[in-house]
């Protein structure tokens, strides 16, 4: 999987994002993360509409895999 960096995060931003993008960066950042967690801010069961906080500290150590 590639390799989430912090130049990356711009991208999470840009509206409008297809879930597919969304899902696949969310995971390299999760993935390529020593640390997560999750808060659900808030949830309105009548329209869906939902807002989550992600807190964690990147890995920004390279490794020898990483392109150079």
């Amino acid at each position: 999987m590639p390799r989430f960096s912090l130049d990356h995060f711009p991208l999470l931003e840009h509206a409008p994002t297809s879930a597919s993008t969304l899902k696949t960066k969310l995971g390299e950042m999760l993935l390529n993360s020593t640390s997560a967690r999750v808060r659900v801010d808030s949830v309105d069961p009548v329209t869906g509409d939902y807002r989550i906080v992600l807190h964690g500290t990147l890995d920004v150590e390279a490794t020898p895999f990483d392109a150079t």
